[in-house]
């Protein structure tokens, strides 16, 4: 006797995986049929052609309907893939900076957050502190505010600034009208 691969969780059972003794069945066009035996339900099926699939196992007795279960499925696997297609997912981009950033190099980073916002991407500021700079966190907490009013027209503070041992963080997240 051939072994038979367990059902997965999303896979409905059809046919001869049916192991109950009577269904409640459905035709092809939506039309109740009543409660048969289960072989009788699979011939009915065969004899037109489709498969016999149990659309409802915790009913008493369980609900059965006659379909093409390969085009089910694809119809299943289109709708998944249709919803996929209009969610928006949105990711957190980190920029890093010290507290003795260059000038230059700090307007480099900003213009990155910049177009990271444009995109509708959220945004982790890390501040890095290394050595004596712990002892100066009063100058970490003025770059994040200035960091905060360099963007304040494209985003706004989702977390606010925090230590974490030896970094300072914080995350932005785009205005609602700057999303794409």
């Amino acid at each position: 006797m051939p072994t038979r691969a367990p059902i997965r969780k999303d896979e409905l059972r059809r046919n001869h995986r049916i192991r109950v003794p009577e269904v409640r069945l459905i035709g092809s066009q939506g039309e109740q049929l009543g409660i048969f035996i289960t072989p009788e339900a699979i011939r009915r099926a065969e004899e037109e052609g489709l498969d016999l699939v149990e659309i409802s196992p915790t009913a008493k007795p369980p609900v059965c309907k006659i379909m093409d279960y390969g085009k089910y499925k694809y119809e299943q696997s289109k709708k998944k893939h249709e919803a996929k297609k209009h969610q928006i997912v949105v990711k957190t981009k980190e920029i890093k900076l010290r507290v003795g950033t260059d000038e230059h190099d700090y307007q480099t980073k900003l213009k990155h957050v910049r177009k990271f916002f444009e995109i509708g991407d959220k945004v982790k500021i890390t501040l890095r502190f290394r050595g004596r700079e712990m002892s100066h966190k009063e100058l970490g907490e003025q770059r994040m505010k200035r960091i905060i009013e360099d963007v304040k027209d494209v985003a706004e503070v989702a977390q606010a600034t925090h230590l974490e041992g030896k970094q300072m963080q914080m995350l932005l997240a785009p205005l609602k009208k700057t999303k794409k």
